[in-house]
């Protein structure tokens, strides 16, 4: 997601259920001034009646899924959102014009269907009518209804990610739209920037119909129109409460859950909109969420063990790496035990800017001095693949067959005598010399695998002094921008990618392009660009994928700007009594998911 960076990084914290008590609040019929809109024109304010109805009370008994964060959100604003946890919670409160099914195949939300012109530029969105917008009211616990989601709603909600004032960091991923990229760059102050605006691609045609106007033709857009950055905003929530506008409370939603409580750093709830369209047509039946934010994957599988939570996977851990072994070998636990693939790379990036890894020779070195097998084999142990390129199967482009690109990647017994002459034919006999920097954010299974590749390197070149960093997840962050200074940067750091849509172009263009905000490794190769920039705009798959070989090839081979490592497996262990549906791109449908809450009362005791 996704894109997404893959994270894992938190604050400590424990228990912290649900709980309050009260009354229970009544349906009820309240008036409210609702805004009128036809077209592009507000006519007036009426008064109308609006019945509001009621959510499940803190203090009964609902039907409660328990599970864990891995980390406190960054945000929960989606033009700001970057990370899986935060994407995740996104994806219960807000809706997109589309969606993905089981199979990662782009389906309806928002919008009914969509028509393309001729010429695969200009794609016009016909939107559903009955989607509304939702207040949790913290104060009666009712969720009044503020008015339907409209095209125009679409219309802010990509120009606000777009627009420099709003700093997004996947902004990027929007400039496909026409007149994106100048507005993002533009100045605030610059006298025609409302004109850069209004000259977006993006536009309500009316009520319910958004048409974008494309650069070029790219078939992989409906997927990106469904992505958190392109969602429907609250304008008047966001201009009332600026950046306070996702606190409990304040926030105004329009999906499956509202927001009910996020106390940071701690504990984050949310519970069911009874109002919402979806239900009439779902057999979930998740009344609550109830999430604590706990550092430790080994407190989680604790957690677990004891029936305190339902689930572990995204979007807090999985199995701790240390308990594979005795997951597999349990009668009970193997069977909850669930592995399967995911559209996401675990890599490590050099800083292609920083000495002594600005040198091509001593990247490529590093890459190949690291014995991916063994490391799944017996750090992992979660059915991984070993990774030669950036992009894994189920990717557009992808060339993870072409053993053209980097095989030695995949052969450590040729690879490591490669990375020691490489080494020493840069200067660094046995890395003599060489003072190394490896940063990772914190947890206990990114500090294992990277303790298990520091011995590795340890053995390819004794001489070398390699050290293990690790910084909180939001720090973390800061310290990999690109345009944060590179004496504050490790030499070398962990990130995974994870795809916002299948296709290439969401891997090595919008990372890897120099222009990229996402380019943590700071790679540069005008030749690159060129090739990634064109295969974006080629619209015969099989140019495309031939342009993308040669990226692949670039990027982890000739240039070795990363060290693919491996590519992930979805390692989930679920209760039997919770019916759980994946997202192959990430933020799972909660409102898809079923409670035996008989079965879950008795496995709680």
């Amino acid at each position: 997601m996704k894109r997404l960076l893959y994270l894992v990084a938190a604050l400590v914290v424990l228990g912290l259920l649900l709980a309050a008590c009260g009354p229970t609040p009544t349906p009820q019929t309240v008036t409210k001034e609702v805004t009128k809109v036809v077209q592009k024109e507000v006519t007036k304010v009426v008064q109308e009646q609006v019945v509001v109805t009621a959510t499940p009370v803190p203090g009964e008994k609902h039907n409660t899924l328990y599970g864990i964060l891995g980390t406190e959100p960054p945000t929960l604003d989606p033009s700001l959102a970057t990370d899986t946890t935060s994407v995740w919670v996104d994806e219960q409160l807000f809706l997109g014009l589309t969606a993905f099914d089981a199979n990662g195949k782009v389906t309806p939300e928002l919008a009914k269907s969509w028509d393309v012109s001729d010429d695969g530029t200009v794609y016009t969105f016909h939107m559903r009518d009955d989607a509304h917008w939702y207040h949790l009211n913290l104060a009666t616990n009712e969720f009044e209804d503020v008015g339907p989601v409209t095209a125009f709603d679409v219309e802010y909600g990509v120009k606000r990610t777009i627009n420099p004032k709003t700093a997004s960091d996947y902004a990027y991923v929007l400039g496909i739209i026409k007149g994106a990229n100048d507005f993002n760059g533009a100045d605030p102050a610059a006298d025609n920037f409302a004109d850069m605006e209004a000259a977006v691609g993006v536009t309500a045609v009316d009520t319910y119909t958004v048409q974008f106007t494309l650069t070029h033709p790219a078939g992989y857009f409906p997927a990106i129109a469904g992505m958190w950055i392109a969602r429907p905003l609250p304008k008047d929530t966001i201009n009332e409460y600026g950046d306070r506008w996702t606190e409990p409370g304040l926030i105004v939603t329009n999906g499956a859950y509202g927001l009910k409580e996020w106390t940071h750093g701690a504990h984050l709830t949310m519970v069911k909109n009874p109002n919402w369209y979806g239900w009439a047509n779902s057999k979930g039946n998740i009344e609550v969420i109830d999430m604590p934010i706990v550092q430790e994957a080994s407190t989680t599988m604790s957690m677990y063990e004891a029936g305190e939570i339902d689930f572990l996977g995204d979007p807090g851990w999985g199995p701790p790496l240390p308990d594979m072994d005795r997951i597999k070998a349990d009668a009970t636990l193997s069977k909850e035990l669930v592995i399967k693939p995911r559209l996401c790379t675990y890599y490590y990036g050099f800083i292609n800017s920083k000495p002594p890894f600005d040198d091509p020779s001593v990247r490529k070195a590093f890459s190949l001095a690291i014995d991916r097998q063994s490391l799944i084999d017996n750090v992992l142990k979660g059915g991984q693949q070993p990774a030669h390129t950036f992009a894994p199967k189920g990717i557009f482009g992808n060339q993870v067959d072409n053993m053209d690109i980097a095989p030695d990647l995949l052969d450590y017994s040729k690879g490591l005598p490669e990375a020691q002459k490489l080494l020493a034919d840069a200067g660094y006999p046995e890395g003599e010399g060489l003072d190394v920097v490896l940063m990772h954010n914190t947890s206990e299974g990114h500090a294992q695998i990277a303790q298990a590749i520091q011995d590795m390197w340890a053995t390819a070149f004794p001489k070398a002094n390699i050290s293990i960093e690790n910084q909180e997840w939001k720090v973390y962050l800061k310290t990999l921008l690109p345009d944060a200074p590179d004496s504050e940067k490790p030499n070398i750091y962990r990130l995974g990618w994870c795809a916002d849509y299948p296709d290439e172009n969401n891997w090595v263009n919008e990372v890897f392009n120099s222009k990229s905000d996402s380019n943590y490794a700071k790679y540069n190769n005008p030749e690159f660009d060129k090739i990634v920039e064109e295969a974006e705009k080629e619209q015969d798959p099989a140019k495309r994928s031939a342009l993308y070989a040669q990226a692949e090839k670039l990027l982890v081979d000739t240039d070795a700007a990363i060290a693919p490592i491996y590519y992930y497996t979805r390692i989930q262990m679920t209760k039997p009594y919770l019916q759980r549906v994946t997202n192959p791109m990430g933020g799972d449908p909660v409102d898809q998911w079923v409670l035996d809450v008989a079965a879950q009362a008795a496995g709680r005791k």
